[in-house]
């Protein structure tokens, strides 16, 4: 999993695959969108207005790099 944070646009996307073309999103509410393979696997989430809901004192706790299944 890799977590990354795009301060102009405050938004954070969650890397669960590094591979995989994503084929579709589906839009869980306004600030969460999910983006899945062909095979139905999730590629990764989209958390948009992060800034909003989470402190950014808390951004560094995202910051760990962690092994990515494929």
């Amino acid at each position: 999993m890799r977590i990354q944070y795009d301060k102009q646009a405050d938004a954070m996307y969650i890397y669960l695959r590094e591979k995989g073309k994503i084929e579709k999103t589906v839009k869980v509410n306004e600030n969460i969108l999910v983006d899945i393979d062909k095979k139905g696997n999730i590629v990764g989430i989209e958390i948009l207005g992060v800034s909003e809901q989470i402190p950014q004192k808390e951004f560094s706790k995202f910051s760990m790099e962690m092994p990515v299944y494929t």
